[in-house]
């Protein structure tokens, strides 16, 4: 099944394009699309320990299944604010 991959931010300098295609089998896991992105993009490995995950546009837990057509897209925490 086909899912996209939309990236932004540091996850864009990475990987050297802001949207990635990619065919993946059922079953497959928020957390697998990672590794098999960083599987060709050996960058994404310094941001792995501080990547939350969205699919079709909500925050989804690592473990979450992805379907046929999902977008998802790698979040990096936010900080800043007014105090």
């Amino acid at each position: 099944m086909r899912v996209n991959v939309l990236l932004f931010a540091a996850f864009r300098e990475a990987v050297g394009a802001s949207r990635l295609e990619l065919d993946v089998p059922d079953g497959t896991t928020l957390r697998q699309v990672y590794a098999l992105v960083e599987g060709g993009h050996p960058r994404l490995g310094l941001l792995r320990a501080y990547t939350t995950f969205a699919r079709n546009r909500e925050v989804a837990e690592g473990d979450t299944v992805v379907g046929p057509g999902d977008e998802i897209v790698f979040l990096q925490p936010v900080s800043g604010g007014s105090a």
